[in-house]
């Protein structure tokens, strides 16, 4: 027999859901369970890729339940606001679709709340991470959906087009607290669901950030992105301009490219490729790091291929070329897609980092992209001359090429300079380091204090993995070691210019010369070169005469390289005024070099040299065609 409930709902419960089926009838079971049986449930499916309709449909007899489909994702906080805009109690609860409530819990929230006139939100205790526990807040985070209760009210969540972040208190908890208490009812009497698709864990640095998330949720259009341990991101205002405009017309010789994998940093370099006539079309790699930049990009001109279906989609689209690349994680799928595409110009383009294929396991993987690809690109010289050790000739027996693969569109070169702090005040040298100090240990930061050279250190996320670095280098350099925020493209010259020199990696190579003994940091050219390119500074790093190390080599070329034997000879280099004034406006006759713009003649040159020649590789390579 079924039992009656009442037709006007105490509680509204709101569960916004993406992607969760195999979640989501724990949480409605749950929800049928509750010893409070006056509630209604909104269920808003924000555009799930799985079968989230169809289990849901099991639990729609119940007339307690009703179920909206949104036609794609939207985001947390308009899910919420639809679910608000269909709820019809004076109280609202949130049950995620991969949360669960225990018995008692809208029951013992309504209680709490009624007992608490001045109260606007009740909040329960909760398990988390299976088997823990908390009276209320757990610990760095903010109250979290499923434990709350609140009076219903005009306030709405903060949507997409205004933020994205795992903050809840910045998203909806702060302005409810302006209208009176949170109380909590202190009692344990629902779970969070510790899992790896938790939306704070795709959205926070390191094993989330913004490519993760805007992948997993399939998001279209740029993001404004602040998570709680990482920097604030605004997509929307720095590619307004550039989306607005309309795409290039097509040159008569234009390419149709497929770039594929991911791109890694300075992703909107590919532009400039677009800017002189050619289509681009992108198809990336699954699970990408927070560093990994894949598609939707967010400043548009990028036609995107569905993954789903992506042999059947690149059969359709029969590109000219494909330029696949970058960093170890694209490895298996650019080998993958380099097998099943035999009749189509594969380019592989490779920076970071072998060394890591090797640990990973994916060093087979990694060879046949070198030798089954039609053209190969190199990130550097050294990383070109290193794999002729690993597969002799390669360089030859194909179109090969070398370009750093993080290099930025010139679009973020301005021409003013500021004043450099070193011309005011006590006279003494500023130098900046943007990103990760390596090789800079506390000792040498005390060092640099001593003959009055002080380190500004450039990025708040980054700063978060150094704090007992930043604790030991302060005690020995409390006045000499300044912590910045994470400085956008736009504002590299203004903010960089300032400082008298830029730190590279700080390190001492051992291969003596010898190229099989090199290692990472003698292949690599860091991102942040083009970052201190930009604003002109000398590109401080240690004399490796002898070695073979990339860094050294092209800085030697351009004459942008500040190189020391040690700190004592760094700081008496550093206040050769006259010297250092020269040094500064040679790299900024070199900026050019560092951008991605300046490069595209002669990879277009290239990619048309590959397909001249592709129909000799092409037998080698083997696979499933494409459809």
């Amino acid at each position: 027999m079924t039992t009656p409930f009442p037709t006007e709902p105490q509680v509204s419960v709101l569960m916004p859901t993406y992607g969760q089926c195999h979640f989501i009838r724990r949480a409605l079971d749950s929800l049928l369970a509750q010893s409070l049986g006056a509630w209604e449930a909104i269920v808003i499916d924000d555009g799930s890729p799985d079968d989230t309709g169809g289990v849901v449909a099991s639990f729609l007899p119940d007339p307690r339940i009703r179920y909206r489909r949104l036609p794609h994702n939207t985001g947390l906080g308009n899910a919420l606001n639809c679910a608000l805009d269909l709820a019809r109690a004076p109280l609202i609860a949130c049950l995620p679709s991969d949360d669960v409530f225990y018995r008692d819990h809208l029951a013992s929230l309504c209680a709490t709340l009624h007992a608490h006139r001045g109260a606007v939100l009740a909040y329960a205790g909760v398990r988390h991470h299976y088997n823990r526990e908390v009276d209320g807040l757990i610990t760095g985070t903010a109250l979290q959906l499923v434990q709350c209760v609140y009076r219903r009210s005009e306030l709405r969540w903060t949507d997409r087009d205004e933020l994205e972040s795992d903050d809840l208190e910045r998203l909806f908890w702060s302005r409810l607290r302006t209208q009176g208490l949170f109380t909590g009812s202190g009692r344990v009497t629902c779970e969070w669901t510790s899992h790896p698709a938790q939306r704070h864990k795709l959205m926070q640095e390191p094993e989330g950030g913004i490519n993760p998330f805007r992948q997993h949720y399939r998001v279209r259009e740029p993001l404004r992105f602040h998570t709680t341990v990482g920097n604030a991101i605004d997509e929307a205002a720095q590619y307004r301009a550039v989306r607005a405009r309309p795409p290039t017309p097509a040159a008569a010789d234009g390419l149709n490219i497929l770039l594929a994998g991911e791109l890694a940093y300075n992703a909107d370099r590919v532009l400039a490729l677009e800017e002189r006539g050619h289509t681009l079309h992108g198809l990336w790699m699954r699970e990408p790091y927070w560093y990994n930049t894949v598609g939707p990009l967010p400043f548009g001109h990028v036609r995107e291929l569905p993954f789903g279906r992506w042999r059947e989609a690149v059969g359709q689209l029969r590109p000219d070329i494909i330029h696949a690349q970058l960093n170890w994680q694209a490895v298996p799928f650019c080998h993958q897609l380099m097998l099943a595409t035999p009749g189509v110009p594969f380019v592989w383009h490779f920076k970071e980092g072998p060394f890591i294929c090797l640990e990973k396991g994916t060093w087979p993987q990694l060879l046949e992209l070198f030798e089954l690809a039609d053209g190969c690109i190199f990130s550097s010289p050294e990383m070109r001359d290193w794999f002729d050790t690993v597969l002799p000739g390669l360089s030859t027996s194909k179109p090969c090429h070398v370009l750093d693969g993080d290099l930025p569109k010139a679009l973020w070169f301005g021409e003013a300079r500021t004043p450099l702090l070193s011309a005011v005040g006590e006279g003494e040298c500023h130098t900046v380091v943007p990103g990760r100090p390596i090789g800079l240990h506390p000792h040498t930061v005390g060092e640099l204090a001593a003959l009055g050279i002080h380190l500004h250190f450039y990025g708040d996320f980054t700063q978060g993995q150094w704090r007992q670095w930043i604790a030991d280098a302060r005690k020995l350099a409390p006045r000499h070691l300044h912590l910045h925020a994470n400085v956008d493209q736009s504002r590299w010259v203004e903010e960089f210019s300032r400082y008298d020199a830029g730190w590279l990696h700080a390190f001492a190579s051992t291969n003596g010369g010898e190229l099989r003994r090199a290692n990472w940091d003698d292949l690599n050219y860091p991102a942040r070169m083009a970052t201190l390119a930009a604003a002109g500074l000398p590109m401080i790093q240690r004399n490796n005469e002898g070695a073979i190390v990339a860094t050294q080599s092209l800085s030697r070329r351009l004459g942008t390289g500040l190189f020391y034997d040690s700190i004592a000879h760094l700081g008496a280099l550093l206040r050769d005024r006259p010297r250092m004034d020269a040094l500064r406006e040679q790299v900024w006759s070199q900026r050019a070099q560092f951008t991605f713009d300046a490069h595209v003649p002669e990879l277009l040159a290239f990619f048309r040299c590959v397909i001249e020649a592709a129909g000799g590789h092409q037998a080698h390579r083997h696979g499933a065609p494409v459809s």
